[in-house]
């Protein structure tokens, strides 16, 4: 007599958070590179435009990354005319760090991408089910520390 195959065990919360997770992560690298961004570099604008006139330090201490990394992105963005550095008027040894006209422009563009990308990864929850959804998921996150707003990813960039 030949044994059964093991049931395989069912799948959980944390698989399907990784998978969609996963999911979510390549489905909005693609439409932030439609408007030629990376998501770090989405995420650097994203921090400047909520707290315009920080200084680098400050960015790179939110965001959790090495500032050295930091330096490359904001170089990266102000090379394009997405960002300016200006001398901060209360320490000149540092640069605050704005938003430029073009940078405002593609913050706007973003805006629109994020809608997109929500709808599409939430299409098949109700208004109130996505409501539930963001404050499950919003415990969790609080639950492990994890900054609202701030990518985990930034950590490991270097």
């Amino acid at each position: 007599m030949s044994a059964s195959p093991p049931i395989p065990p069912p799948i959980g919360n944390a698989f399907l958070l990784a998978q969609l997770g996963a999911h979510a992560t390549r489905r909005f690298a693609e439409r932030v590179a439609e408007l030629d961004l990376t998501p770090p570099q989405t995420g650097l604008l994203r921090v400047i435009a909520r707290r315009p006139g920080e200084s680098q330090q400050a960015l790179a201490a939110e965001l959790g990354t090495p500032p050295t990394r930091l330096v490359a992105l904001v170089d990266g963005l102000e090379q394009r005319g997405l960002i300016e550095r200006r001398r901060n008027p209360k320490d000149r040894r540092l640069y605050a760090v704005h938003l430029s006209e073009k940078g405002r422009e593609t913050m706007r563009a973003l805006a629109k991408a994020g809608a997109a990308h929500e709808d599409e990864l939430t299409s098949a929850l109700s208004t109130k089910d996505r409501e539930v959804l963001h404050e499950l998921l919003g415990r969790i996150a609080e639950q492990h520390g994890l900054t609202p707003g701030v990518h985990p990813g930034y950590r490991s960039l270097g």
